[in-house]
């Protein structure tokens, strides 16, 4: 498996389409493998289903409601994400979770609809991608009161200390590390030591938080060797032993024997 993957990824974004083809063809030369793209609300579902459909197999679809989109009318979201989880097959239940970042307003609401949402992944046996700025504690309390022994999935973009790692991991859960992990102040340096290589994968979120050099600017799939690197460095082992590790385990999560 000499590949990468970046298992979060809003590549049907409108960020993209100006240049959409040329992104891809990066991803070629950069040996990105596959990219799962997880969905944001009902607007974005039909970009993102066409360009799984004109991406060869490289770009795979999950489906469900982001927290930042819990508004009032997050029922009738979640009717949506529902009638398509029963349509068809999704590699996984996301991006779902929770957010204390923008706004408090909804966060009752948004604890329900991470519940709901959390309920249909065990029905449906798939993996959960997990949302949870600024409210980690918040978020892994919500997820071990839901644990069955089955539930497993990505805590996206974690950007956590060492014992919240520990708390995730021992959930059975995986620490999606993106960009973040090149910043000089991100935090990252002193965790991932602490975590073991099955723990752990790859992810750009883009087209946000771009690693360096490219901080600030659009991030895309392409950049995953970056952060590949930098981790590698922190970590103290070899990047080839690093890449075959995430791929592994991203492979084992969304397309489990």
């Amino acid at each position: 498996m000499d590949y990468y993957i970046d298992t979060h990824a809003h590549l049907y974004a409108k960020a993209f389409a100006p240049d959409r083809t040329d992104v891809l063809a990066r991803c070629e030369e950069a040996k990105i493998g596959r990219v799962y793209m997880p969905n944001i609300d009902h607007t974005s579902i039909d970009d993102m289903l066409e360009l799984e459909s004109r991406s060869g197999g490289r770009c795979l679809s999950m489906m469900g409601l982001h927290p930042c989109y819990v508004k009032k009318d997050f029922e009738r979201e979640l009717y949506i994400v529902e009638e398509w989880l029963a349509k068809r097959k999704f590699v996984a239940v996301g991006e779902i979770g929770t957010d204390l970042h923008w706004d408090k307003t909804f966060w009752e609401q948004q604890k329900e609809a991470f519940t709901i949402q959390v309920n249909w992944a065990k029905k449906y046996n798939l993996p959960i991608i997990i949302h949870c700025r600024e409210s980690v504690d918040e978020t892994i309390e919500l997820v071990e009161g839901l644990a069955d022994g089955k539930l497993t999935g990505i805590f996206h973009c974690f950007s956590g200390d060492a014992a919240q790692a520990e708390r995730v991991t021992r959930m059975g859960f995986l620490l999606g590390i993106g960009g973040v992990a090149t910043y000089k102040n991100g935090g990252l340096d002193a965790v991932l030591p602490t975590v073991g290589l099955e723990h752990l994968v790859l992810e750009t979120d883009c087209p946000y938080l771009a690693p360096v050099p490219y901080r600030g600017k659009r991030n895309e799939p392409s950049y995953i060797p970056l952060v590949a690197h930098r981790m590698s460095e922190i970590m103290k082992i070899p990047v080839e032993q690093l890449q075959a590790a995430t791929t592994a385990n991203a492979l084992k999560l969304f397309h489990p024997a």
